[in-house]
C-alpha cells in the first residue's frame, strides 16, 4: 500500500466572519474518509504574513526569500506538503489578498506539487477567483487539480456544517482521487529526480 501523502487544506480567507473554516472542516472530513491523507489545516488568520516583499526576486535569491521568523512554521508545512487544496472564497471576482501574500512570499513549494481548490460564493460559486489561482499556481509550477468543489449561494446551500446537496460528497470523492493520484505519482517522481530549476 502507497505511504500517506501529505496534504495541506488552507483556509485562504482571514474575513471577520468568514465561511471558510466551516468549508475547510468539511473537507478535511472528506479527506478524512477517503483514507489517503494526512491531513493538516493552516489557516491564514493564525499566520502573520506582511504584504511587503524584499526587493530581491525568489530567483534572485535562490528560490528562498529571506521571510520573517513568524512566518517559519508555514513555510515548514507547505515544504513538507505532498498535496494542497486551497479553501477560498470569491471577493470582488478574485481571491483573497491573504492568500496572495502567502503565494507570493514562497516559490519552491509549490512545485510538482497537486492542487486542488474549494470555492465558494454568491451565484458563481466562488469560480472566479480559482480561476485566478490556477493562473497564479501554474506560472509557480504547481499541477492545478480539474476536479474540485464549488459552492454557489453557500449563504443558502449549507446547514449544520455541510452543504446539502448530496451530490457534494460524490464530487469530493473524485476530486481526493484525482488528487492522490497526482500526489502519489508526483512524489515517487520528486524522489527519482529533482524538479528542474524555474529560474
Amino acid at each position: 500500500m502507497n505511504e500517506k501523502s501529505k496534504l495541506v487544506i488552507i483556509i485562504g480567507s482571514v474575513r471577520a466572519g468568514r465561511f471558510g473554516p466551516t468549508v475547510a472542516t468539511w473537507v478535511a472530513d472528506r479527506a478524512g474518509e477517503h483514507g489517503g491523507f494526512d491531513v493538516e489545516l493552516v489557516d491564514l488568520a493564525d499566520v502573520e504574513i506582511p504584504l511587503a516583499l524584499p526587493a530581491v526576486s525568489a530567483k534572485e535569491a535562490g528560490a528562498s526569500y529571506p521571510r520573517p521568523e513568524t512566518m517559519q512554521q508555514v513555510t515548514d508545512r507547505l515544504d513538507a506538503a505532498d498535496a494542497f487544496v486551497v479553501v477560498t472564497p470569491e471577493y470582488n471576482h478574485s481571491y483573497p489578498a491573504s492568500l496572495k501574500a502567502l503565494i507570493d512570499w514562497h516559490y519552491d513549494q509549490w512545485a510538482a506539487k497537486p492542487v486542488a481548490f474549494v470555492s465558494y460564493g454568491a451565484a458563481a460559486g466562488g469560480r472566479h477567483a480559482v480561476i485566478h489561482l490556477e493562473n497564479v499556481l501554474t506560472e509557480l509550477h504547481a499541477v492545478t487539480i480539474r476536479d474540485g468543489l464549488s459552492f454557489p449561494n453557500y449563504f443558502l446551500s449549507w446547514a449544520d456544517g455541510a452543504p446539502q446537496d448530496q451530490q457534494a460528497q460524490v464530487l469530493a470523492k473524485t476530486m481526493f482521487e484525482h488528487l492522490d493520484w497526482w500526489s502519489q505519482s508526483l512524489r515517487a517522481a520528486r524522489a527519482t529526480a529533482p524538479y528542474p530549476s524555474a529560474s
